[in-house]
């Protein structure tokens, strides 16, 4: 039902703003983006009758590509774009424009049947690269940790990446045994199916079917992504090929309104101004 009010809200402020928009748009990119911005394009296109949003996942990645490419109007990114990416847009005539939409953190995952309830940066770390394999030797029971990670094209992996596995002084790989999975909801699922497993994913994707795991003593949540206290925590990122025009522009400066926050709250996002 809150749901429900949520996007009924979010569709009168599109109708009381007095802006009309009609076309398409062409959404891609990431896994972890997706949730909200379907529930936008909902409440979008509910306001703007004559308007199609069109949406998809990939990954990061995938939406970036398709911004160089030239393939889409928006691209949702769990990532900041990179150097390299951002010069093969510019190259095309495409120059990149950010817009930070909400925050969220990345939280590792195990079956609710798993005895451990925290870990460090440095564990997990060391599970990811094949170093800790086995769950007694953290508290657990005795069990070969099974190791669920995303694959390269994700967003959420770059950030893993970034935050655990080059932590401190070390600069680690995923270690060659980890199950890859293409989508936040994959890893949801082959955690929930096995009590050896660990993964990590956004917020949004939190269930009940898994069991968060705290990190250095803190629990990821709209608090500790705000403070900063979370150690593996990010920024969500729309990216359009130059200045949003439009629908496009239309839809990325809803993300941006107060109905568009509201939404990022009600996804498990953490909004800009909590």
């Amino acid at each position: 039902m809150k749901i429900k009010i949520l996007a009924l809200s979010a569709v009168l402020a599109l109708c009381l703003s007095g802006v009309a928009f009609a076309g398409s748009v062409e959404v891609k990119g990431s896994t972890t983006v997706l949730p909200l911005m379907q529930k936008a394009a909902e409440a979008f296109m509910a306001a703007n009758k004559g308007v199609n949003v069109s949406i998809s996942g990939g990954g990061s990645s995938e939406g970036i590509k398709a911004i160089i490419d030239g393939t889409c109007d928006i691209a949702m990114a769990s990532r900041d774009i990179k150097d390299k990416e951002a010069e093969a847009a510019t190259a095309n005539g495409r120059t990149p424009k950010q817009f930070l939409v909400a925050y969220d953190c990345i939280v590792p995952i195990v079956h609710p049947g798993n005895k451990v309830k925290n870990l460090t940066v440095a564990q997990l770390q060391d599970i990811y690269a094949g170093k800790i394999t086995n769950w007694k030797d953290l508290g657990g029971d005795a069990g070969q940790i099974v190791v669920i990670s995303r694959d390269t094209s994700s967003g959420t992996y770059d950030c893993w990446e970034n935050k655990v596995m080059h932590a401190g002084d070390k600069k680690e790989r995923v270690f060659p045994g980890a199950l890859l999975q293409a989508s936040n909801g994959a890893v949801v699922q082959a955690v929930s199916k096995n009590k050896l497993a660990i993964g990590y994913i956004g917020l949004g994707y939190l269930n009940k079917e898994i069991q968060q795991v705290s990190v250095n003593n803190v629990m990821g949540s709209a608090t500790s992504a705000l403070d900063k206290t979370y150690p593996i925590s990010r920024g969500l990122n729309l990216y359009t090929p130059g200045e949003p025009k439009g629908d496009a522009k239309g839809l990325v400066d809803f993300m941006l309104s107060p109905a568009g926050q509201k939404l990022a709250d009600e996804t498990g996002f953490v909004p800009l101004k909590k």
